[in-house]
């Protein structure tokens, strides 16, 4: 029902994915307008937002979307919403994120980098994949495993952005609730009296058309026979 009826390749799947068609400026615009017009109440519609912007901080990247319909029912949100509310995260976000929740992970847990300092976060990425993606085929054919990529990835990486990103996902999040819940309250009440003006002048179009006909004439009944007929 929603897939496309011309199907991209794999190549340009990815590429939409890091710059959708239009930018990421007419990407915001569709985002926006589909939170509008959720049917369901501000305030859950708000906190599926939260749900949505607060997932970005964390370091689940290809289960955002997940993470976030999780973290929607939780706090009984728009699931919906939160899932537009990960649209956040973009190339354009997650340096900053990064930046942000890794410097603050370190400084929590006091640690620091332990892998090559001249290797970036996106190839220690990389490298992780490779990691589990060799180790699993050398345990199916019985070859000796090696998970140091994977060990360096999760004390450098993912357990500091983890435990980094949790205070500056809430308080985003909580920005993110406080702006958008008067604006849909807003929508909503305008919305509600753009269509019950629709309704009115309907109704007024049919009454007037019910008047220019004018009263409904009696109908006048056959007089009938002793014997009952006409």
């Amino acid at each position: 029902m929603f897939k496309r009826r011309d199907r991209l390749p794999i190549w340009q799947t990815m590429l939409r994915a890091l710059w959708p068609q239009g930018g990421w400026g007419r990407a915001a615009i569709y985002v926006k307008h589909r939170l509008r017009r959720l049917p369901d109440t501000p305030r859950k519609i708000s906190r599926g937002i939260m749900a949505g912007v607060f997932t970005t901080f964390t370091p689940f990247y290809g289960l955002h979307f997940f993470v976030a319909a999780g973290v929607a029912w939780l706090v009984r949100g728009n699931v919906m919403a939160a899932l537009l509310g990960t649209f956040f995260g973009n190339p354009l976000t997650y340096v900053p994120i990064g930046v942000v929740s890794l410097n603050l992970g370190h400084w929590v847990l006091g640690t620091e980098m332990t892998g090559e300092v001249d290797e970036g976060i996106f190839h220690k990425f990389f490298r992780t994949a490779q990691d589990v993606f060799w180790n699993s085929w050398n345990a199916l054919t019985g070859k000796p495993v090696d998970w140091t990529a994977t060990a360096i990835f999760w004390n450098d990486v993912f357990l500091p952005w983890l435990v980094g990103g949790v205070v500056p996902g809430i308080f985003t999040g909580l920005a993110a609730y406080t702006i958008s819940l008067p604006l849909i309250e807003a929508y909503q009440r305008r919305r509600r009296g753009v269509i019950k003006k629709k309704l009115d002048a309907i109704r007024a179009r049919a009454a007037e058309k019910a008047a220019a006909k004018g009263p409904a004439k009696p109908v006048s009944k056959v007089p009938q026979r002793k014997d009952g007929t006409a």
